[in-house]
């Protein structure tokens, strides 16, 4: 206890810490009041059914992800999600059209340029979204419940969310920037952990109502949730290094024998970027159910509970766990580093045989790393098969407890960097605090 008293001494004795961290509660404060403002033309007395079918189902997910701004009607019911879609699409076209290879290549003034694309992409895509919500509003509030004439509350609302989600992203840039952490995942962080009281206590009075054990058996999910954490932790914390010795078993070479060294290389290089964006994609048909409310291929991929949905979107963290990692290891720049330095692999030529050879082994080692993400992405639904409630379900594994550990502990790291630069002790009496980039190059706040 003292040495933790000690440590929030130490960092509020530091003046740029002690800014950054208050300009950061700040902002943050800022858009959970903005969580509050109600859309306007809507009474607000009309919004109970919107609470309710906003706290199930995929809906529910994504009412978790924007800290209840969904189902409030706020002004930022989208939150910064488009933001994210907008990233992924760039990043796609990036690998796809040469224009955007071109920008990539650019340096600072191209990737100034694809921020101003991405920004672009921000707005048409949250207008698509944002047309999608007013039919939503429309069918949960009914015609007594908007107070404007319908063509008037389109356009308002397209408006009006559109707005709250460059002004969001404006508060993520502004905490990158002057704050501590990175702002996007800590606005997507902040509205996740917004909503695990209401799921704990919705749980809690599930867990009574049902009388005998039902309480032996809520401490029990806690108990599991608990280890399910710190499991995350290890996990996040865990080895970076490959020795090469193993590498060579991986791709199959033999000759090795006494190798020390160690590649620079990670079991999971992309951290939990893989389930976010696999995440944002999988918004889509809930959006898209508001449009096109029969149609049974929509109707499958909405229920996150379906077997249809929960393959995809396994699928598809294992595709962007290469996807993503491809775009933060460069094997050709690895093998140009180590024969610059004089570094080799035994048994391994220099250049293009080196770069093949780490090309090959993080090929392999990748794979196991996309399919734990696949597993703790899914998880939630086993959670419902148990007869957890959904909000609760969705801190089991999954994007939410993944975001959450990942962005707490990478900006830990940054806090404890500003101490070490000081000479004051760390945040562990022993080893550092590793954090995993969970927002990086992918969803970077942009800057100018």
């Amino acid at each position: 206890m003292k040495r933790f008293i000690d440590t929030l001494k130490n960092i509020w004795a530091i003046e740029e810490l002690r800014g950054r961290i208050l300009t950061t509660l700040l902002l943050v404060l800022i858009y959970r009041f903005g969580s509050y403002v109600v859309l306007p033309g809507i009474n607000p007395a009309a919004l109970e059914g919107l609470g309710k079918s906003g706290s199930s189902g995929l809906l529910g997910l994504f009412n978790t992800f924007v800290g209840g701004s969904f189902s409030r009607a706020s002004v930022f019911a989208l939150g910064i999600m488009p933001y994210i879609s907008a990233s992924i699409a760039l990043q796609l076209l990036g690998m796809a059209i040469p224009y955007f290879q071109k920008l990539q290549k650019e340096g600072e003034s191209g990737r100034r340029k694809i921020n101003q694309y991405t920004r672009f992409a921000t707005i048409l895509i949250t207008a698509f979204q944002g047309m999608a919500y007013v039919t939503y509003l429309n069918s949960q509030v009914g015609p007594n419940g908007i107070l404007v004439p319908p063509t008037i509350f389109w356009l308002s609302t397209i408006v009006t969310l559109t707005a709250g989600t460059m002004f969001a992203l404006w508060l993520g840039e502004r905490i990158t920037d002057k704050g501590i952490g990175n702002g996007v995942s800590i606005l997507i962080m902040v509205g996740i952990m917004a909503r695990f009281p209401t799921a704990i206590l919705t749980e809690i009075q599930a867990r009574v109502a049902m009388g005998g054990g039902g309480l032996i058996m809520f401490l029990v999910e806690i108990i599991f949730l608990v280890a399910v954490i710190f499991f995350i932790i290890l996990l996040v914390q865990g080895t970076r290094k490959i020795p090469i010795q193993y590498a060579k078993r991986i791709v199959g070479n033999k000759q090795y024998g006494g190798v020390r060294q160690y590649l620079p290389l990670k079991v999971n290089a992309a951290g939990v970027m893989p389930i976010i964006f696999a995440q944002a994609i999988m918004f889509v048909p809930s959006l898209l159910l508001q449009l096109f409310p029969n149609n049974s291929l929509v109707l499958s991929f909405a229920d996150y509970m379906s077997i249809p949905y929960n393959l995809l979107f396994g699928f598809l963290v294992v595709i962007f766990t290469y996807f993503y990692t491809a775009l933060i290891v460069n094997p050709v720049q690895m093998a140009d580093e180590m024969k610059r330095n004089g570094g080799f692999i035994p048994g391994v030529k220099p250049g293009k045989k080196t770069s093949e050879y780490i090309d090959a082994i993080i090929s392999r080692i990748t794979l196991p790393g996309s399919l734990f993400l696949a597993l703790v992405a899914i998880m939630p639904a086993f959670a419902r098969i148990l007869n957890i409630n959904s909000q609760f379900a969705s801190f089991f594994g999954g994007t939410s407890i993944l975001i959450m550990v990942g962005t707490i502990l990478d900006t830990l790291q940054q806090v404890e960097s500003h101490l070490l630069s000081r000479h004051y002790d760390g945040l562990m009496k022993t080893g550092r605090i590793k954090g995993r980039q969970v927002a990086n190059a992918a969803i970077a706040v942009p800057q100018g």
